[in-house]
């Protein structure tokens, strides 16, 4: 399948695309924030809700979409959450209260897991292995570019209209992969390989990955490693220009750096695949995550407080979630095959939560401290570090199989 190389190349692409409905629905936003609450007459803090009934809508929308795609197949349902959140994202431009907003806001993201949980299905659905992680590294890479311009794409929009622009051009973004899905995605499962037996058969196979232990360590580690990476987005900001003086396009140049970071490390986990053992890539990648943990939490006790030192380790925690994520996805993927939508459900659903747990608790020093941050980065990855270890890595020395 998609022999030729530019058929494979629009593949990779949509299919990245896809998987990046959470940097899309969530960074071409914030830029709009300050102004929209202006509009509605309204408080930051309850404007910001509409920031997390998007949250909520990504992580519970991958639990819901994610069986219905085992048992449907990927297709209809993948076309139904696009089309979903382009006339979601419509109504939100359309919207003049902000309570509407923010219901229309938990729909646009429970529409738009449809692209994250199912994308993640398809590459299971078609690769196993070494491809599997090859595949998965060239999906990060395309998703690793949209944390970088989705924040840009809407700095500019917002030159040119007000915060109803960002979402109607969110509308024709849903639009454009309602129809290259149409045209370009396959149905990649088959009617033999479908679950059937409604609900009961959903929960038992749920129920089992969640009684796998392997599976729960990669899906604990995936989503402890992205909730140092929602303190990083949800502090960074702050630190950078309010501590350390940092204008907002000095700001905006360090952010694209880490970016292009995550984007390096998926593609070295492609390069690797097949040459050093998965579990060996996956365990060192968590242990420089974890060191550039304790050299950011080491730095707050400098005085006076360095830029440098609070750069370096955040690059290093940063571009550590490419390798992270194209390796343990990987993993956590090849045990379950029949079951891809629903593993890929829960592995989604862990990021999203613990994010939403550990990135509220950054501010709580004000914005003129950033050891809050780097205590919540810490105690991420040095979890993730003991559950590599005892859940993934140790029972396979353990065992002496690799």
């Amino acid at each position: 399948m998609h022999k030729r190389k530019g058929g494979y190349l629009r593949f990779v692409l949509v299919l990245g695309a896809l998987s990046a409905f959470g940097p899309l629905s969530m960074d071409m936003y914030l830029p709009a924030l300050p102004s929209l609450t202006k509009d509605f007459v309204t408080t930051p803090s309850f404007a910001q809700l509409s920031i997390t009934s998007c949250l909520v809508g990504l992580a519970l929308g991958q639990i819901l979409v994610g069986p219905l795609s085992d048992r449907y197949g990927r297709k209809i349902p993948l076309l139904i959450g696009l089309a979903t959140f382009a006339v979601a994202s419509f109504l939100c431009a359309m919207t003049t209260s902000i309570l509407v907003l923010i219901v229309l806001r938990l729909i646009q993201g429970t529409a738009g897991a449809a692209g994250m949980v199912i994308s993640r299905a398809i590459a299971r659905d078609l690769y196993s292995g070494t491809k599997l992680t090859k595949f998965f590294s060239m999906l990060m890479a395309v998703n690793g570019l949209f944390p970088i311009l989705a924040p840009i794409m809407g700095g500019v929009i917002l030159r040119f209209t007000s915060w109803r622009g960002v979402f109607l051009v969110l509308c024709v973004i849903g639009f454009l992969l309602l129809v290259s899905a149409w045209a370009f995605i396959p149905e990649t499962l088959s009617e033999g390989k479908r679950i059937s037996g409604g609900l009961a058969a959903t929960r038992a196979s749920m129920s089992g990955m969640i009684r796998d232990r392997r599976f729960i360590g990669y899906a604990l580690v995936l989503g402890l490693v992205m909730g140092a990476m929602f303190c990083y987005i949800s502090g960074s900001s702050f630190v950078l220009q309010e501590m350390f003086s940092v204008s907002p396009q000095g700001f905006s140049v360090f952010f694209a750096a880490n970016g292009l970071g995550i984007v390096l490390m998926s593609q070295l986990a492609g390069l690797l695949a097949g040459r050093v053992d998965a579990h060996k890539i996956l365990y060192t990648a968590v242990i420089l995550a974890a060191l550039g943990g304790v050299m950011l939490f080491t730095s707050t006790l400098l005085d006076p407080p360095r830029l440098i030192a609070v750069m370096i380790p955040l690059f290093l925690i940063v571009s550590m979630v490419g390798l992270v994520n194209a390796t343990a996805f990987s993993l956590a993927m090849q045990t379950q095959a029949k079951a891809a939508g629903s593993a890929s459900a829960i592995l989604g659903l862990g990021m999203n939560t613990i994010g939403a747990l550990f990135s509220p608790l950054v501010g709580l020093g004000g914005s003129h401290t950033y050891v809050p941050m780097a205590v919540m980065i810490l105690i991420c990855e040095l979890s993730a570090l003991l559950i590599c270890y005892f859940l993934i890595c140790k029972p396979q020395t353990a065992s002496g199989k690799r």
